[in-house]
């Protein structure tokens, strides 16, 4: 027979924890070398026991303790594979948790059988998502991948304006109107309009707004 795949668990509430540990150790080919009960301990665990798969409850004695342990754990010991099971299932933590180098996560709640699969998919280096996570999962990678293209063409048109331009992008950024522009920089205000409509041609907007929107939404006002 192949060798077991050696697991621990991480879990506050110890009913779940022994019946989790019962579950596993009735498996041919599992077997639970530790078990604690809050994130310090499992990280000092981790530390002295060989270990495949951490099975890691979030909330234990903190909110985020099962994550700020991931995050400890996968520096020393990124050999050591983890598997998120909480009852949480909110996208800010989901993604988070998985920012941690977590191969998988799982809401509490599931049957014994999808639980053991789980873990056998993400032993064999082949880990499954539940639709909702993978999907939570995507829809960030998406944003972000956005968020780059954007802040990559924002960056090339910056790099094109003028310095009387990057000036106006200034005063645009304080809500300033063209009127108000034209007296700070004492010109008619024909002439602001005609300097941002050269501005709106690099940037491809048609209004200014436009343009302040994604300086805002990328966070890089401080450029200016």
């Amino acid at each position: 027979m192949s060798e077991k795949i050696k697991l621990m668990i991480a879990e506050d509430f110890q009913l779940l924890r022994e019946d989790l540990s019962e579950l596993l150790n009735t498996q041919p080919d599992m077997v639970v070398v530790g078990t604690a009960a809050s994130g310090a301990e499992i990280c000092e665990l981790s530390l002295k026991t060989d270990c495949d798969i951490i099975l890691m409850d979030i909330e234990m004695e903190t909110l985020n303790a099962g994550i700020m342990a991931a995050e400890k754990i996968r520096q020393v010991k990124s050999e050591q594979k983890i598997i998120f099971l909480t009852a949480h299932e909110t996208e800010t933590m989901i993604f988070t948790a998985l920012g941690t180098g977590a191969v998988d996560y799982v809401v509490k709640g599931h049957n014994e059988a999808n639980i053991l699969e789980h873990i056998r998919r993400a032993y064999n280096g082949t880990p499954i998502m539940e639709g909702k996570i993978h999907a939570t999962f995507l829809k960030e990678y998406s944003r972000l991948r956005r968020s780059e293209r954007s802040l990559l063409f924002f960056i090339n048109n910056v790099s094109q304006l003028t310095s009387t331009e990057r000036e106006l992008v200034k005063l645009l950024l304080q809500d300033k109107t063209i009127k108000e522009i034209s007296s700070i920089r004492c010109v008619e205000p024909v002439t602001i309009k005609t300097q941002i409509k050269s501005m709106l041609r690099k940037f491809g907007c048609s209004r200014t707004k436009e343009i302040v929107k994604m300086i805002r939404d990328l966070n890089i006002e401080h450029l200016f």
